[in-house]
């Protein structure tokens, strides 16, 4: 992988990976389009360089996530180390905020675990396949379109229930699939169940840690177990995740304020052009 390379898939990593767009779905079809007009051959999504590259990009990404949420995650930890003790209120009809938002992210986590590793080897099939990430892009256009029917979501935390936030998780797993966007599922699927806008998207976000981290850890453990690092480039990958950190940092910003003023269709819109896109190269043979 050239220094090139690296960056412009750091930057398309970053921009995706929180605009509702899908950074997996856009990965694929920019190393397609990269191996097929000139930009350079790159390595398959399953060798050792790719895999440690998305390794360095998604810790980037959750640098940048960590950055922006800095406030709220510091707010959240203090309560919940002051709420520890009240652990039997959970059930009560006012629970412990910060309590209850714990378990609402671990029910959450746990769907999102099953079907990324019960169905690990179809997704990573699906990036080689231009055709399905189109059709999964337009999935997620109408997603973003149909989270526009629910226009003044009022529900907080405490009304929120657990029911729904496994089907929030539900929507994280299934966005494991190249071209449906995990910012925009989770996002939509609580607005749909009628989570504030607001906390819809620090919900959608807190649950992504874990499985950032852990889909990290997975990556380098296949490393690793393969080759370790050597023979590969370290230099080009660094510039990839610091870039992804970078560009990501600003594209969660926009997210935010988009999920705030309920503009999301417009990415809708974008969503589908690029996913007709990819169909029709796809059936034309141009990718």
């Amino acid at each position: 992988m050239s220094w090139l390379q690296a960056i412009i898939l750091g930057a398309v990593q970053g921009l995706t990976e929180f605009l509702p767009v899908s950074s997996s779905g856009h990965l694929a079809l920019s190393q397609e389009l990269m191996a097929r007009y000139g930009w350079g051959s790159l390595p398959s999504p399953e060798s050792p360089e790719m895999l440690l590259f998305d390794l360095a990009a998604h810790l980037g990404t959750l640098l940048a996530v960590l950055a922006v949420f800095a406030t709220v995650i510091r707010l959240y930890l203090r309560g919940l180390i002051r709420e520890l003790p009240r652990w039997r209120e959970l059930t009560g009809p006012k629970p412990p905020a910060a309590l209850y938002v714990t378990v609402l992210a671990v029910v959450a986590i746990i769907p999102t675990g099953l079907i990324g590793l019960g169905f690990k080897d179809f997704f990573e099939s699906a990036f080689g396949r231009p055709m399905l990430i189109g059709v999964a892009l337009l999935m997620t256009g109408t997603l973003l379109l149909l989270s526009g029917l629910r226009s003044r979501p009022r529900r907080g935390w405490r009304r929120f229930p657990v029911w729904a936030a496994f089907l929030v998780g539900v929507a994280q797993g299934v966005a494991v699939t190249p071209g449906i966007s995990r910012s925009g599922s989770t996002t939509c699927a609580a607005l749909l169940l009628g989570l504030r806008r607001r906390w819809a998207g620090q919900f959608s976000f807190l649950i992504a840690i874990a499985p950032i981290l852990g889909a990290s850890l997975i990556h380098f453990k296949e490393v690793w177990e393969t080759v370790g690092f050597d023979g590969i480039a370290l230099g080009p990958i660094l510039a990839g995740s610091v870039v992804a950190g970078l560009v990501g940092y600003v594209a969660l910003q926009l997210f935010l304020v988009a999920i705030q003023r309920a503009r999301l269709a417009c990415f809708a819109v974008y969503c589908y052009l690029v996913g007709a896109a990819a169909v029709i190269a796809s059936l034309t043979g141009l990718i």
